[in-house]
């Protein structure tokens, strides 16, 4: 481990020289230079302090052997032995390789599940709820494409998440979320459970993803309102079609089609950048298994049951009792546990889960 260290120290150094060297020069090396050496910056950091740690024990190790200074050099001694250990387990984190994507913005896709009008209304709450999460992280969201169900719900919402480090904390949120509740319409009060799925995809420019106009059908039409009457005389809504692999993308809510086409694009090569990413993690005989967020849109990795107030994320066992709280974007308690045994996994240390998803039907 401290030969790599030394190694992204050296690295550190390395860009430092060749950005002072670029100045006046090549303006987009120098950022490119920037970007490299902000990436290393924290782990840096740390490392150096861990050597001052490191140096530090060593000169109360030999007061040791002074009878005068015994006493306080063992309380000193213990104190660093502690720092070491803590030191070394963030350096162990920080040397995980990072997902290229983290630093990503989002694309979110949210569908009505089963359970007809109550899927949908569950949907919008979805919706508000990550919107909520993002607005306390200062973070912006738009819209880019929404199909409603006219009893305020959706059947699919599809919308951008812009900020720093958006995918890394939101993509834990892909999968099936299930509800349990008395939907307003029903009248004997019996408790439904309906479901919606959420589909989280790091954001890509056209560099990242080539996609030639030969593999693209683009069809125009009128844009429609909920209820299924034209609202535009001219042809402004998009259907891209992905000719190779079938898959459709629809986009009608701006009012020019240039607009239209280049949100339709977005969210195309988003999806087109995720399914290589599947097929890469599959592939990959080290990949670990689903603990954590593997990202299958058949797993129902949440609960929220309204009679009881309990919100349950089944992939670690981990219950929040203020439900309210978590529909209006308190997620981190779960964001935080998620990312730590992410952490643990790729450290090599199995998770054992609190307990099983049928514990909390």
């Amino acid at each position: 481990m401290l030969d790599r260290l030394a190694g992204i120290e050296a690295r550190y150094e390395e860009l430092n020289r060749r950005m002072a060297d670029s100045t006046g020069g090549d303006y987009s090396k120098i950022a490119e230079y920037a970007k490299e050496r902000a990436s290393l910056e924290e782990i840096v950091g740390v490392y150096r302090k861990y050597r001052s740690v490191l140096k530090d024990l060593e000169g109360a190790r030999l007061l040791l052997d002074d009878p005068s200074m015994a006493d306080l050099a063992a309380d000193e001694v213990r104190a660093l032995d502690k720092r070491q250990a803590e030191m070394e387990a963030r350096l162990k984190v920080l040397l995980i390789p990072k997902d290229p994507r983290d630093e990503k913005d989002v694309i979110m896709e949210i569908r009505a599940g089963a359970g007809g009008d109550e899927a949908g209304i569950f949907a919008a709450d979805l919706f508000r709820m990550y919107t909520r999460y993002a607005e306390e992280r200062g973070w912006k969201t738009e819209i880019l494409s929404a199909s409603d169900t006219g009893v305020g719900g959706y059947k699919e919402a599809i919308f951008e998440v812009k900020g720093k480090g958006a995918y890394s904390r939101l993509k834990y949120e892909s999968g099936v979320h299930r509800v349990q509740r008395v939907p307003v319409t029903e009248s004997a009060g019996r408790i439904h459970t309906s479901t919606a799925t959420v589909a989280v995809l790091a954001e890509v420019g056209e560099v990242e993803i080539d996609i030639p106009d030969r593999d693209i059908k683009l069809d125009t039409y009128r844009a429609s309102s909920a209820g299924g009457q034209n609202v535009q005389k001219n042809a402004t809504a998009v259907r891209l079609t992905h000719l190779p692999t079938g898959m459709v993308v629809t986009c009608q809510d701006e009012r020019s089609l240039t607009q239209n086409r280049l949100r339709a694009m977005s969210i195309l090569r988003a999806r087109l950048y995720e399914m290589e990413a599947a097929k890469r993690q599959k592939a990959e005989a080290a990949e670990r298994k689903a603990q954590v967020g593997t990202g299958e849109r058949s797993e129902k990795i949440r609960t929220y049951n309204f009679p009881q107030s309990r919100v349950t994320d089944h992939r670690i066992g981990l219950s929040s009792h203020n439900l309210p709280a978590v529909l209006d974007g308190d997620l981190d308690q779960f964001i935080d546990e998620l990312s730590a045994r992410d952490q643990a996994e790729k450290l090599g240390g199995g998770v054992t889960p609190m307990f099983s998803e049928d514990d909390e039907e």
